[in-house]
């Protein structure tokens, strides 16, 4: 979470965001914008802690790889994903299997 004291310049090194939402995924909180739309980056992050999916950009929350790691993790990143996706049979199913709780989070269809 030192990412957070860094420079914007350290911000926007796509190393040392790396090893910092490797460390700790709520790290991505405090990523640039560049590196919140890094695929590679945001799935680190949410490998790590599910719910990081929410400083993703909408753009990955769009990424059906990115949501499934995400809802594997901690089925209420549901929450942050797509609205497409909270309608995919497959990833809500991933959700439901980590915490019960997430259908809340699934479409209504």
């Amino acid at each position: 979470m030192a990412l957070e004291y860094a420079s914007e310049e350290l911000k926007n090194d796509k190393e040392v965001v790396l090893a910092a939402v490797k460390n700790n995924g709520w790290a991505l909180d405090y990523a640039s914008d560049r590196l919140k739309n890094d695929k590679e980056v945001v799935l680190a992050a949410v490998q790590d802690a599910g719910r990081a999916l929410d400083y993703a950009s909408d753009e990955l929350k769009n990424d059906k790889e990115v949501i499934l790691a995400a809802v594997q993790n901690d089925g209420w990143a549901l929450k942050y994903a797509s609205e497409e996706l909270k309608n995919d049979k497959e990833v809500v199913l991933a959700a439901v299997q980590n915490d019960g709780w997430a259908l809340k989070y699934a479409s209504e269809e």
